[in-house]
């Protein structure tokens, strides 16, 4: 699994990214929020857990969720940024489930990162009405009155 950067929880969690920073934000928490179980951990009938229903809740390791939740009330503290990178990363050693659905978001968080930045520009002439400039718009109703240009007098 490619590391969680800081800097990308940070922009995340500042809202960075639009629509899709949002997005990935929302499946971070909510994967956060999911139960913590440890692998390996000795489950109600004495045996060996695999990641399945007898494991037991890791005592003294964060979910990671006071984490989250500090990053979420000061995004551009880089700090906090870290500390969530950190226990994510534990967590995910841990338990092997949320590992592999944590790699499962940030490759879906990176990919809808990967299309890049927008530059809008207008040349070429005067314009004499409306210019609507951005990217990935959605939800958004255009209404657009026309008005005969100024005749030359």
């Amino acid at each position: 699994m490619d590391p969680i950067t800081a800097a990308a929880l940070a922009a995340m969690a500042g809202g960075v990214g639009g629509e899709a920073g949002r997005h990935a934000w929302q499946g971070l928490s909510a994967l956060v929020r999911r139960p913590f179980r440890r692998d390996g951990a000795e489950g109600a009938d004495g045996t060996e857990g695999a990641g399945g229903a007898d494991d037991v809740v890791a005592v003294g390791v964060s979910s990671g969720e006071p984490e989250l939740v500090a990053l979420e009330e000061a995004p551009t503290d880089p700090a906090r940024a870290q500390v969530l990178a950190t226990a994510l990363g534990v967590r995910a050693a841990l338990d092997s489930s949320f590992a592999r659905l944590l790699d499962e978001w940030w490759q879906q968080a990176r990919a809808a990162d990967a299309g890049g930045t927008t530059h809008n520009h207008i040349g070429g002439g005067t314009q004499s009405g409306e210019v609507f400039q951005g990217r990935d718009f959605s939800h958004v109703t255009l209404t657009v009155h026309r008005t005969a240009p100024p005749s030359a007098s």
